[in-house]
């Protein structure tokens, strides 16, 4: 019983460990990724000096301290007490809750060679659609560049999946399930000119459908679905009700980006599964 306990102890201690690195390195890896969006297509590199928005000053090292700088600023320009956008502490701790998520699902009881690629596919593809979400939150648009990086990556960890686990027939569906799923975004918005659907979206489930194979690809669209639809009849409700500042209605543009990546989430790291709430399909 003494050696079991203990060596239960040390993987505790072990799993403790590496989710500790894992928030370290995710809030800083948050920090740097808040950098890319407030520049990426502003004509700004990311190499210069972090600066206020609003008066100007280059910020020292403990201005930048990722979200504890934040709270002990209470959200505020030290020198011209701007408030500070909430997109950067959201942005660390998502990160480094990802990444903690992406850790706890490594120490699971995956084959080591699958353990440790699905780890890495997921530390270089989260960085990627944070990035994605933000950036189409603020600005209704996914940039080509970050859907193609995505895409990428997703493929290379569906190719060295499928060639190491063997060619069956799923792994076929699963390989195929990138233009799959791109196909019903393509006629959203070829058949409606562009108006109600961006290309953009199509774009970013070919990389979930290499990511999370066929079946765990429709199962992160629908949720996306779901869950847009829902936070849009409850903003439009809100609206009626003059609880919100903004004209909401359906027609009103809201990006549907952020909603396809809380699907990804959902079933990469919760076990959603369409298939599991309806056995029929």
């Amino acid at each position: 019983m003494r050696v079991r306990f203990g060596i239960i102890s040390h993987m505790d201690f072990l799993q403790s460990l590496f989710i500790i690195y894992a928030v370290l390195i995710g809030v800083a890896v948050g920090s740097f990724l808040n950098v890319v969006i407030l520049r990426y297509h502003s004509g700004r590199g990311i190499s210069g000096r972090s600066f206020c928005a609003s008066c100007g000053r280059k910020l020292v090292w403990y201005d930048l301290v990722p979200v504890l700088s934040f709270v002990f600023l209470r959200g505020r320009c030290r020198t011209c007490r701007a408030r500070i956008s909430w997109q950067y502490p959201l942005v660390e701790l998502l990160t480094a809750s990802v990444f903690v998520l992406a850790v706890a699902q490594f120490t699971q009881g995956f084959p080591g060679t699958e353990r440790w690629l699905l780890l890495a596919t997921q530390l270089l593809c989260w960085p990627l659609l944070i990035i994605i979400c933000v950036y189409d939150f603020r600005h209704k648009i996914i940039p080509d560049a970050l859907a193609y990086g995505f895409a990428g990556i997703a493929l290379a960890f569906r190719l060295t999946d499928t060639f190491s686990s063997g060619l069956t027939a799923r792994a076929w569906a699963d390989l195929a399930a990138g233009p799959i799923l791109f196909i019903p975004f393509f006629l959203l918005w070829f058949l409606s000119r562009g108006r109600v659907m961006g290309l953009g979206d199509g774009k970013l489930a070919v990389g979930m459908g290499w990511l999370l194979g066929l079946g765990g690809g429709i199962s992160a669209i629908l949720f996306g679905f779901w869950s847009g639809a829902l936070v849009g009849l409850v903003l439009i409700a809100l609206r009626r009700l003059h609880l919100a500042r903004a004209v909401i209605t359906m027609k009103s543009e809201i990006p549907f980006g952020p909603f396809l990546i809380a699907g990804v989430l959902a079933v990469s790291f919760f076990g959603f599964s369409v298939f599991k709430l309806f056995p029929l399909l």
